[in-house]
């Protein structure tokens, strides 16, 4: 039986750990060939590369800072040089760093900026360049550029609020091409960087209408979704997987 990705080819920014892990591992396992980012963690990215090829699948791992507006470049580049097409890019990677507004620096502040909505700009024009009709972008966003409940956030906020609109804005873009793009909102996931035991868990379960975390295969299913053939009706959506915590 065909696979929903077989003869295709995914890129994952930020795929070796949590949310980008996942979804690497669930497109390749629906067929998808699929190259995976890393900034530091080239031990846990080759992990997710070597599952990957013990199902029998194929996958690279490419070393790209997504800081770096010329290696996100590059990754792309290197994804359809080794596999011969892209068809999906998951804008995964990101940062998050919560302060108060006194003490945020601006140093701090433009490196969230290139991370979080520079690399998204960057990947998706030079993927676009590489894509046919069918192609897919989808960017894991944020609830929180809906929804702040806490101080410190607002930088983070901001730039997941600039990745929904740019969503919108390349989505009129890469209509007319056959190009959907679309963006994954989650709320709070269980992954290493946000434990749903830790120290402030319990604080953001209460203020959510299934009183758990996500896990990380439910946003790899919806990106799953996005990516294949039933969503192709889809484009300039931003939607939201957060178990009620914006409701």
């Amino acid at each position: 039986m065909a696979k929903t990705f077989d003869r295709k080819v995914a890129l994952v920014t930020g795929g070796s750990r949590g949310i980008g892990a996942a979804i690497a591992l669930r497109l390749a396992r629906e067929g998808a060939a699929v190259g995976i980012t890393y900034s530091s963690s080239k031990p846990r990215a080759e992990e997710v590369v070597r599952g990957i090829e013990a199902a029998g699948g194929k996958a690279v791992a490419i070393a790209a800072d997504s800081a770096d507006a010329q290696a996100v470049k590059a990754a792309v580049v290197e994804t359809v040089k080794k596999f011969g097409r892209l068809d999906v890019l998951v804008n995964n990677a990101g940062i998050a760093v919560m302060g108060p507004l006194a003490d945020f620096s601006l140093e701090t502040f433009d490196r969230m900026v290139a991370v979080n909505v520079r690399a998204v700009f960057v990947g998706s024009q030079e993927a676009a360049r590489h894509m046919k009709e069918g192609g897919r972008i989808i960017t894991i966003g944020s609830v929180n550029a809906d929804r702040m409940p806490f101080a410190g956030g607002a930088v983070y906020a901001m730039t997941k609020a600039a990745v929904a609109g740019l969503t919108r804005g390349l989505a009129r873009d890469l209509g007319p091409r056959g190009i959907t793009v679309n963006a994954i909102q989650p709320g709070p996931v269980d992954t290493d960087m946000n434990p749903a035991e830790g120290a402030f868990a319990e604080q953001i379960k209460a203020l959510m209408a299934l009183p758990r975390y996500g896990h990380v295969d439910e946003i790899a299913a919806m990106t799953a979704y996005l990516a294949g053939p039933e969503a192709g009706f889809v484009t300039g959506s931003c939607l939201t997987i957060d178990g009620g915590f914006a409701a």
